[in-house]
């Protein structure tokens, strides 16, 4: 049997297959009032999915159409979800974080007639917009407080029961309208955020989401334990969680503030997480070391050490240990000596301070973890390697919302630290020149076809989206002949995995995963006087920077005496004058969400010069500007 034909080419084959095949089984863990855990079973969820799809039907929702799905992490999510696609119809889901004017752009460009929403916080911000969204004819309401309801508004409990009772009637609507998906149907269309601040709807089908769910590389298995951290509108907790229902896994909500007592408590086997996560756990860690007596900070370094020294040997002799120069007979032949000698050295005390220490750390998360997949944003090295080393397998991933969204993925068996693993079965890679647009991997006139050379990261495979929803300029631009252009830089290194090198684009992902569009936040501080010139910087970081080319001569007729920029760089009053410009700009009166803040800044000693540092078109060269001033975005980091 096919792994198309085990799971199903359309969602509502997996989650009709999921029910059959794991019937009985836990697939949705939620706490109640009381603090009690409750469940719903695979045969439970889709049955009442089924109940809801047939209110919806009845309602009048057509095949095909959208429905807004504006919730935050819940198994309602799930079971709404479940709803719109048994009915044939697309959601269109954000989270409660979504400010008016995108819930107002997106409900609109969406087409949405239907919207779901979570609860009576959102309930009344739609109201007060409804006289904006004529054509929104239906508001579901998924958690009721027992309040009674605005006229067109409903009550998801009113419509299960509504349902069941259809059904229990003969109407087999539902089941009829779930046979008539076809795999190029839409399943969602998810809005990213655009460079001009305005949207992007991302249309992705069923045949998308099903090939990430039939060509897994990582093993789930039924019984597996999963916890639910991230944002399940995003793209990437969502393709997680349907990974794990076609699995048999059964998944826990948890937030960050109950995550500690749920590793406790649930001993999750596998996670979707954020790097933001892993760094701060590894923070946690060692202030916990720094604060224990002498004698244990000396077992936890001998223990990190010798395990170390044990897992770099390993990896070598596996081919794990990133390449990406490719390396001669004699270098690889030197490497053998000393990972050999390594290894011999350290194997026995690291046997014995893994079961002393290590163990300990690794009772953190459970007990009984075997790996999560980090996603959304670059891990930092020293935070990736620590994990990996003492015995949390960390798989980095890779992907965007236009491409369902993996791309790669490290696995447990091919566990390359640096890299964000190999490409997903049956996608293709072509790393290209960003100056001249020439195809540098693969190719065979370039030593190892094309490995190790620096480029944009261009994909082809069947997650890829066909193009952006009602925005045929913004396809253009990323897609051609089914090409995706990231717009991240990459390389493919000589272990054939893939490693990635920044931006190429302006989106921002910090370390949470929020994606920041930079231009909105430069268009404000180029409001201040004191600022010619700036660049937001952030990327894989907690929070966002900013280098600034300041104003010479306004700044001089603020009373800072300076003769030339690289001295104004250096005022202390030039600094004051300009932070407290950041903070008049920059913050919540002016719609500025709290990822969007800037906490640190530099002033640069020159202008950014056509050329150079800037395109023809006064467009900044963010990749240039990113590697000239390293020193100096590191520097801001590292001291923020």
């Amino acid at each position: 049997m096919s792994a198309s034909a085990q799971f199903g080419s359309t969602l509502t084959e997996v989650y009709s297959n999921a029910a059959r095949r794991y019937d009985g089984m836990p697939a949705f863990f939620r706490k109640e009032k009381g603090g009690s855990l409750s469940h719903v079973t695979f045969e439970g969820l889709f049955e009442r999915g089924l109940d809801l799809a047939t209110a919806l039907i009845a309602m009048g929702l057509e095949a095909r159409e959208h429905v807004g799905l504006i919730a935050d992490n819940r198994w309602e999510w799930i079971l709404s979800d479940y709803g719109i696609l048994l009915a044939g119809a697309a959601d269109v889901p954000r989270g409660s974080d979504v400010t008016d004017p995108e819930l107002l752009y997106i409900l609109t460009h969406s087409d949405a007639k239907v919207v779901f929403v979570e609860g009576r916080t959102l309930l009344r911000r739609l109201l007060d917009l409804r006289p904006q969204l004529p054509h929104v004819q239906h508001i579901i309401l998924m958690v009721s407080d027992g309040d009674p309801v605005d006229e067109g508004v409903h009550l998801l409990d009113d419509l299960l029961t509504q349902g069941a009772h259809l059904r229990a009637s003969g109407d087999q609507s539902a089941s009829d309208r779930m046979r008539a998906v076809k795999p190029s149907d839409l399943f969602t269309i998810i809005y990213t955020s655009g460079t001009t601040g305005t949207p992007k709807g991302v249309p992705l089908t069923h045949a998308n989401m099903c090939s990430q769910i039939e060509h897994l590389p990582i093993a789930l298995r039924p019984g597996d334990r999963a916890l639910s951290i991230l944002p399940i509108w995003h793209s990437y907790e969502r393709v997680f969680e349907m990974l794990c229902i076609s699995r048999g896994v059964s998944t826990h909500y948890t937030s960050l503030r109950a995550l500690g007592e749920d590793l406790k408590s649930v001993r999750p086997t596998v996670m979707a997480s954020a790097p933001r996560l892993w760094e701060n756990l590894y923070l946690k860690i060692l202030g916990s070391v720094k604060a224990a007596p002498k004698i244990r900070q000396t077992l936890f370094h001998l223990a990190y050490r010798t395990t170390r020294n044990v897992k770099r040997a390993e990896r070598f002799f596996l081919g794990q240990q990133l390449d990406i120069h490719g390396r001669s007979v004699f270098e690889s032949a030197f490497l053998a000596i000393k990972h050999s000698s390594a290894w011999f050295l350290s194997v026995l005390p690291a046997f014995l301070l893994d079961r002393l220490v290590l163990k300990k750390l690794r009772a953190i998360v459970g007990g009984e973890f075997r790996g999560t997949i980090s996603g959304g944003g670059a891990l930092q090295p020293h935070v990736d390697e620590f994990f990996n080393f003492i015995g949390i397998p960390v798989l980095e991933g890779y992907g965007m919302t236009e491409t369902s969204p993996v791309l790669a993925v490290r696995t447990w068996d091919n566990l390359v630290i640096g890299t964000v693993g190999a490409l997903y079965p049956h996608t293709q890679v072509r790393i290209v020149d960003l100056q001249t647009g020439a195809v540098l991997y693969p190719d065979t006139a370039h030593r190892g076809g094309g490995r190790g050379l620096r480029g944009e990261i261009h994909v082809k495979g069947p997650q890829v989206m066909s193009g952006y929803y009602k925005n045929p300029d913004a396809t253009a631009r990323v897609l051609s002949d089914g090409w995706m252009n990231t717009g991240d830089i990459g390389m493919v290194t000589f272990n054939d995995c893939l490693k990635i090198l920044g931006r190429s684009k302006d989106t921002i992902v910090l370390l949470n995963g929020e994606n920041i569009e930079p231009l909105p936040i430069e268009a404000r501080l180029l409001e201040s006087s004191y600022i010619d010139q700036c660049m937001v910087v952030g990327q894989d970081q907690k929070s966002l920077g900013v280098l600034i080319v300041p104003s010479l001569d306004h700044l001089r007729g603020a009373g800072v005496e300076a003769k030339s920029l690289a001295e104004i760089s250096l005022s202390a009053k030039a600094r004051q004058l300009v932070e407290e410009d950041i903070r008049n700009l920059i913050n919540h009166s002016s719609g500025f969400k709290s990822f969007e803040r800037i906490t640190s800044f530099r002033l640069l000693a020159k202008t950014f010069d056509v050329g150079d540092e800037m395109t023809n078109t006064f467009k900044l060269k963010r990749h240039v500007i990113t590697d000239r001033y390293a020193h100096l975005i590191d520097e801001m980091f590292h001291q923020a």
